[in-house]
C-alpha cells in the first residue's frame, strides 16, 4: 500500500508539473505573439478584418472617397486608430507607380498671401487623396527651376505645383515623369501679379461713393514697384476721368500707415477730398489717424476704404470698408489644375478652351471658381455730409 500511494503521488506531481509547464509555455507563446503583433506594422487586410469590410473599401477610405457611407467611414476610422495603421507609401508606390505626394514650391519671402494660398492647395490635395510637401528655394528663378526638375525626376512625387515664378525658358523643358503646373502669382521680387494685381474693385468703390454724393477723391497708393499698386492706381485714374469727377488726386505711398497719415495731413483746409481710396488696410488706418488729428469724423467728414481685409479692420471704430482677396481660392484653383493634369489620360491633350480668359475654368471645382476680390462695405464709408470738404481743421472729434 505504501509503495502504491507513493507511486500515485509522484504521478500526480508529474502530471501537475507537466500541466503547469504546458500552460506556462502557452502563456509565453501568446504573450510573444501579441508582442510581435504590437511591434510590427498593421496591414490593410487586418484593418479590413477589424472593420468588417474589404481591403478595397479601406483603400477608398484612405483616398478620402466622399461617396462612402458615413457608418462605413466610422468603422474603418475606428479600426485604423485602434491598430495605429499607417499606409506603406513605398510599397504602394512600387505597386501602383504612384507616390500620392505632390511638391509645392512657395515663394522664399514670407508674406501674407502664400500661407493662405497653401491652405487652399491643401484643401484640394486632401480631397483627392494627395499629401503635400512644401518647399522654397532661395536664389534666382533658375535656381528654383533646377530644384523643380530635381524633384520631378526623383520619382518621389507625382507632380509639382510652382507658386513662385520660374524662368520663361523653362516652359518647354518639363520632364514627363511628373506633372508640373506653374501658377506664378508673384514676380521674381515676390510682388503679386496676375489676378493678385487686379485693381478692378477700385472702380466699384469709386462708383458707389460717387452715388453717395462724393465728388472729390484721393488715392493713397502702395509702393509703385508692385504691379498691384500700379493696377489700383490706374483703375482709380480711369474711373475718375470716366465719371467726370475732376482731377484724379494721387498721393504716392509705400504701404505704411504713415503714408496714409501724411496724405491726410497734407490736404488743404478747404475743398479737400471727401473720400480716400487707400492702397491697403494699414494705409487706411493711417488715414483714419490723420483725420482724427485734424478733427475730422469718419465717415461724416471723410469716407475711407482699404484693401486686403486685415482682421483688425473689423474692430476699428468705425469698422473699415475693404476689399477681401481670397488667397485660399487662388490656391484651390491652382491645385485643381494640377489634379486635372495628374488625372488626364496618357497621350491625350485637353482641347483649347473658347471664350474669354476671364471665364471660369469648367474643370475647376465650384469652390475654386468665382471672383477673387470681394468688397466688404462697413462703417468707414457713407454719404457725403453737406459741409464735408469745406470744414476747417479743429472741428468735431466725434
Amino acid at each position: 500500500m505504501t509503495n502504491q500511494s507513493s507511486t500515485q503521488d509522484q504521478s500526480s506531481t508529474q502530471d501537475q508539473s507537466s500541466t503547469q509547464d504546458q500552460s506556462s509555455t502557452k502563456c509565453q507563446g501568446s504573450t510573444q505573439s501579441q508582442s510581435a503583433t504590437k511591434d510590427r506594422r498593421a496591414t490593410i487586410w487586418e484593418v479590413a478584418k477589424a472593420a468588417g469590410v474589404s481591403h478595397q473599401t479601406v483603400s477608398r477610405y484612405l483616398r478620402n472617397d466622399t461617396k462612402m457611407r458615413p457608418e462605413t467611414v466610422a468603422r474603418v476610422s475606428t479600426a485604423v486608430q485602434e491598430l495605429d495603421y499607417r499606409p506603406n507609401l513605398t510599397a504602394r508606390s512600387m505597386r501602383t507607380r504612384r507616390s500620392g505626394r505632390v511638391a509645392v514650391l512657395l515663394p522664399a519671402v514670407a508674406t501674407y498671401g502664400p500661407p493662405q494660398i497653401l491652405g487652399g492647395v491643401m484643401d484640394v490635395a486632401h480631397e483627392h487623396g494627395y499629401t503635400i510637401e512644401a518647399f522654397s528655394v532661395e536664389g534666382t528663378s533658375a535656381d528654383r527651376f533646377a530644384r523643380v526638375l530635381e524633384l520631378a525626376d526623383s520619382g518621389q512625387v507625382e507632380g509639382v505645383l510652382a507658386l513662385a515664378p520660374l524662368p520663361p525658358e523653362s516652359e518647354h523643358r518639363f520632364p514627363d515623369r511628373a506633372a508640373i503646373v506653374v501658377s506664378a502669382d508673384y514676380d521674381d521680387e515676390f510682388h503679386g501679379v496676375g489676378e493678385l494685381a487686379d485693381g478692378s474693385p477700385v472702380a466699384e468703390l469709386v462708383e458707389r461713393l460717387a452715388a453717395l454724393g462724393h465728388r472729390r477723391f484721393l488715392h493713397v497708393t502702395g509702393a509703385l514697384d508692385f504691379a498691384s499698386a500700379r493696377g489700383r492706381r490706374d483703375v482709380f485714374v480711369e474711373t475718375i476721368e470716366r465719371l467726370g469727377l475732376g482731377p484724379a488726386l494721387i498721393h504716392e505711398g509705400d504701404w505704411s500707415p504713415e503714408a496714409g497719415r501724411a496724405a491726410v495731413l497734407a490736404l488743404p483746409e478747404q475743398d479737400h477730398a471727401t473720400a480716400i481710396i487707400a492702397g491697403s488696410d494699414p494705409v487706411a488706418a493711417g488715414v483714419v489717424q490723420g483725420a482724427r488729428e485734424r478733427g475730422w469724423s469718419i465717415p461724416e467728414d471723410l469716407s475711407v476704404t482699404g484693401w486686403d481685409n486685415n482682421l483688425l479692420g473689423a474692430y476699428l471704430q468705425p469698422t473699415l470698408t475693404t476689399v477681401q482677396v481670397d488667397h485660399r481660392k487662388l490656391g484651390r484653383a491652382a491645385m485643381a489644375r494640377l489634379v486635372a493634369t495628374l488625372r488626364a489620360q496618357p497621350g491625350t491633350e485637353r482641347e483649347p478652351e473658347s471664350g474669354s480668359a476671364n471665364e471660369p475654368d469648367p474643370a475647376l471645382p465650384p469652390s475654386a471658381r468665382g471672383p477673387l476680390n470681394t468688397i466688404i462695405w462697413r462703417g468707414s464709408t457713407g454719404p457725403v455730409a453737406p459741409s464735408a470738404g469745406s470744414r476747417r481743421s479743429g472741428g468735431s472729434t466725434r
